[in-house]
This record gives structure tokens, sequence and C-alpha cells, in this order.
């Protein structure tokens, strides 16, 4: 049995495709939703979810919330006398909803697709995968959050819908994805976020506005103990002033109790630069997808923090209209991930649906490149799959030797948006030999290829001696058999043609060859102009350029053979 999973990082949720439909588990105390929350007992019990949060306060010492920021670092919380690094308090998260799903469902429950910010790097979706093996699940797949509230949004009745934007801001992060669906296909055209935004940065927002009014001996106690017992007074009073003018943020410690009143005003004004944070990544998925905002048909919102009033206005007047808040923000994400789980199980009821998703983050290599003054400049990123290219997806490109008689071409791995590969994720290295010959006359072919789980194939063809070098980098710790292995990596393999190459492509190049040959004058002159555009929509890999480039040339032609001269 295969379950879809939303770990957030406030509360968490699963749900299963089950006759026909996504349907939410609920857990031991017939909630749906299991907050994020791990605590340690005295007798080094484990305690999970809403016990567990319940604890903060009078056991914050013993008790974690909010650890899914940690992921894929080497951080670790201190429970009692025990250290946790974020993998292993998501693990016992998963664990807990695992059992309550084999508890409904009344059958062993082995796989899980896991949602992840669509921002989250190699790193920390690398840790949410061993997190999920951790608590015994086979990962079939880690999906991107507003992905998966677009398949929750798009199965509500099967419908086409134009290019709608998810607008998903939950306790720790805040993803948006541009989403197209047509003919059964659930298209995302393009995603961005900010991975240090979300619900918690705004308990931060009101903790320093009581931090103003609170009595400084209770400052002084600067443990982590106050520390918790702030941070759960401030999502109280968060939640408080959703709904009211005003709330009292209200901390108490044995016979003490502390009362400040936090007004909405005063909030909304201390919170208008995380407001003005939530632009930058809408900006950034227009732009990449090539969608203007006007043409949008939805905006929809998704997660826990866009009941926050002060939101919800920012994304009214960033549009210019009301965003539609009709799908559950808490449940979206769940509900999308079984839709997913049930498209792996190949479920008769999803025969028509597809989902195509793009790779979140820029995959490159350090390159080196010439100044004005002709120096060599090292550790410059050069792109190969750029970021929101649909996935699985292969691209190439070529690089040169820079030195006489240089025997070796070091391809080191990276992923990013940074110009300096410094600040970019490192992923892997290979080390290519060529034959010594003067600088620049050997070149090497570097091939990308990959695919929707995160697997990346590096394929280093050398012409000269005709040998081709392969690395694949994948999570080392996740347990992927070795026919499961072949399988993705067969599926990138069909994909290893150059779009110049494609038989379609190859067609209409020869076509366009004859004409010109055909023509003269004027006519062969916009022929060969033709021609150089289309090779240049070739040259750029992109699927969606290319294919408006052929239906252009191909018009064009039509239009000039079918010119009557007799």
């Amino acid at each position: 049995m295969i379950v879809g999973i939303d770990l957030g990082t406030t509360n968490s949720a699963v749900a299963v495709w089950r006759d026909g439909e996504a349907q939410l588990i609920p857990n031991a105390l017939g909630d749906f939703l299991t907050p994020s929350a791990i605590s340690i007992g005295e007798d080094d019990q484990v305690i999970v979810g809403l016990p567990a949060r319940d604890r903060r306060e009078t056991h914050p010492g013993r008790t974690a919330t909010a650890f899914k920021r940690l992921m894929g670092t080497q951080q670790r919380t201190k429970l009692g006398r025990h250290l946790f690094d974020a993998e292993q308090l998501s693990a016992l998260i998963l664990g807990s909803l695992k059992a309550d799903a084999e508890t409904f469902l009344g059958e062993p429950v082995t796989e899980a697709v896991i949602t992840v910010p669509a921002y989250f790097n190699d790193r920390q979706r690398k840790a949410t995968r061993r997190a999920g093996e951790l608590a015994g699940f086979n990962v079939r797949r880690l999906l991107n959050e507003p992905t998966a509230a677009a398949l929750a949004y798009g199965l509500q009745d099967r419908g086409e819908k134009e290019p709608f934007l998810v607008f998903d801001l939950g306790g720790g992060t805040f993803d948006v994805s541009i989403v197209e669906i047509f003919d059964g296909i659930i298209e995302v055209r393009a995603s961005a976020g900010d991975n240090r935004l979300g619900g918690e940065d705004f308990n931060e927002i009101v903790v320093d506005l009581a931090r103003k009014e609170l009595p400084a001996d209770l400052l002084e106690l600067n443990s982590p103990n106050i520390i918790e017992l702030q941070r759960a007074a401030a999502e109280r009073t968060r939640r408080a002033l959703s709904e009211n003018d005003s709330a009292d943020f209200v901390i108490t410690i044995g016979d003490r109790q502390e009362k400040v009143q936090i007004t909405a005003a005063a909030f909304e004004a201390a919170a208008e630069p995380l407001v003005a944070r939530l632009r930058d990544p809408v900006l950034r998925s227009l732009r990449d997808s090539g969608v203007m905002a006007e043409t949008l048909s939805e905006i929809v919102l998704v997660g826990g923090a866009t009941r926050m009033p002060i939101v919800r206005r920012a994304v009214t007047r960033m549009f210019g209209r009301f965003p539609d808040a009709t799908i559950n923000a808490d449940h979206a994400i769940a509900l999308g991930a079984a839709v997913q789980a049930g498209l792996l199980s190949r479920d008769e009821a999803l025969d028509e649906v597809r989902l195509t998703d793009v790779c979140p983050f820029t995959l490159g290599v350090n390159n080196a490149v010439r100044d004005a003054r002709g120096g060599m400049q090292t550790g410059i990123f050069s792109p190969i799959i750029e970021r929101n290219t649909p996935i699985p997806a292969s691209r190439v490109n070529y690089y040169h030797t820079i030195s006489d008689n240089q025997q070796a071409i070091v391809f080191d791995i990276y992923q990013g948006e940074a110009r300096e590969v410094k600040h970019n994720i490192k992923l892997g290295t290979m080390r290519i030999p060529v034959p010594p010959k003067p600088a620049g006359h050997v070149t090497v072919e570097c091939r990308f290829s990959y695919d929707t789980s995160g697997l990346l194939e590096v394929d280093v063809t050398v012409p000269d001696t005709g040998l081709t070098y392969n690395l694949v980098i994948f999570d080392e710790d996740a347990k992927i058999a070795n026919q499961q292995m072949e399988q993705r990596r067969a599926v990138l393999a069909q994909l290893k043609v150059h779009p110049r190459d494609d038989a379609t492509n190859q067609a209409v190049l020869a076509r366009a060859a004859r004409c010109y040959e055909s023509f003269i004058a004027d006519r062969r002159e916009l022929v060969g102009t033709w021609i150089l555009e289309f090779e240049a929509a070739l040259a750029a890999q992109d699927p969606r350029t290319i294919e408006h480039a052929r239906k252009q040339i191909t018009t064009a032609l039509d239009h000039l053979e079918g010119e009557r001269f007799l």
C-alpha cells in the first residue's frame, strides 16, 4: 500500500487514494492534522503530535517543533539528554503517520509519496528521503508541495484550466507555482520560493513586539525554556489576530503570569518587510513561465499561514483581485500527494491524468571564462539544465581545454542560481582525461539528464578519443533497488537525443533547405533567416520554444510554397 504524506513545518497529514478519490487518514485522536512536534518524557518515552505540542510550554527543554527548517543541515536538537538531527525528528513524525495509516487501512503501508517545498535544495530533499527510509517507507517520490496542491485543486472537476498560480505559505516555507491543465495533463510551468519564510517568521514578529513590553527580569531568562514559551505564546497570539483586532500574548512560568496586548495594526506594520518578501518569488515564477499576471485564471491559496488577513490583502493587492480560498489550505497538499500515490499505483480512475513537473534549481558545472584583460576567471557557474525546465530532461553543453597540453578537464557539478559556484551547492566531481593538444583544440560534450525523483546522470564524451564517462548522482543512503535504478536510467536514456537529431526537426530542416535551393533573391534570404531562427531554437533545447519555432517555420514554408506562379 502506498500513501501520500504532507510533512509540514507546523502540521503533517497522511492521505490515501482509494475508491476513486483521495481520502485523509485520521490519527489516533481522530484528527486529520498531526502537529509536527516531538517531546521526550522523563522515562525517555517518545511523544509525538498534539501531546508533544502541548508539552512545549511545560517541558520546553524536552520538546522540539519547526525542525523541518533544519533539514539538510548538521544542526542537532537536544531533547532531555538526547541529541537528534532533523532527519531523525522527521522520521518520528513519519513513523507516527505510518502507524495511523496502517491502523486505519488495516494493512501494512510500505511506500509513500512525501511532499517537500518546491525550493528545497538537493541536501534538503535527500534528508527528507532519508527520514522516510528511517520511518520504514520506500519513498517512491518526493513531490513539490505546490504541485501537490495543484493536483488536489485540478482534480476537483477534471476540467481544463488556463494557467493558475498556487500561492503556498506554510509554517516554515513559501512556494509559488504556475500550473496549467489541458487534455488530462497537469503541467507545472514554473516554481519559485523562499525556504526561510513562513508562519514561524510572523510568530517572531509577535515575539519582538511582546518583548518590548515584557519585564526586564523575564527577558534575562534567555534559556531554551523561555524562548520556547515565547514561541508558543506568539503562535496563539498570531492565530487570534487573524480574527480579532487585538490579542493577548500570555506567558506563564510557575505562579507568575505576564500578559501583553498586541494589536492587529501593530503586528501588520511590523510584519510589512515579511509581506514584501512574498513578491519576489511570484515575479520569478511569472518571468520563468512567460505568463502575464493578468492572464492567470485563478490565484489559489494553500498553507495555514495564508489565513492571515495581512497575507490575503497582500495577494489581493498584488494581483488586483481576490484569491481563491475554496480549497482547504491545511489538507490540499496531503490530498495531492495521495493523488500522486494513485498515479504511481496506476489506479484506473486516474488513467487519463498525467503530471509534469519542473527542475526547481539550475544544474551546471564550474567553468573558467576570460575576463576583459584576457585573464582567466575560474569558479564561474555554467548552467546546463536551467531551473523550471520540465522534467525528466536531458540537456547538453560543450567545453574545451584552456591551456596547452592539458591532460584532463575537471567537472565540478553544482546546483543553484549564483554566478559564482562557491555560493551554490556542490553535488559531485568528474575528472575527464583528454589528449594533450594546444589550448582550445580539445572539445568535450557534457550532458545532464535529470528525472522527477532527483536522479542526475552526467555523461561526458571526448570526441577525440571516442570515450564517454558517466556519473550518477543520487542519495547513496536511499534504499534504491538495482532494478529500480536501471529503470530510471533507461527512461533518461530515451531523452539523450539532441533536438537537432530528432526526426521531426530534421524533416523540417530538410524541407527548409530544399526551399532555400528552390528560390532566389529575397525569398532565398528569407528562408535562410528562418533556418537560423529555428536552429537557434534547437540549440536552446527547450521543448516549448522548439515547438513554437517549428510551428512558425512550418507555417511560413506552407505560405511560401503555396504562392501561385502559374
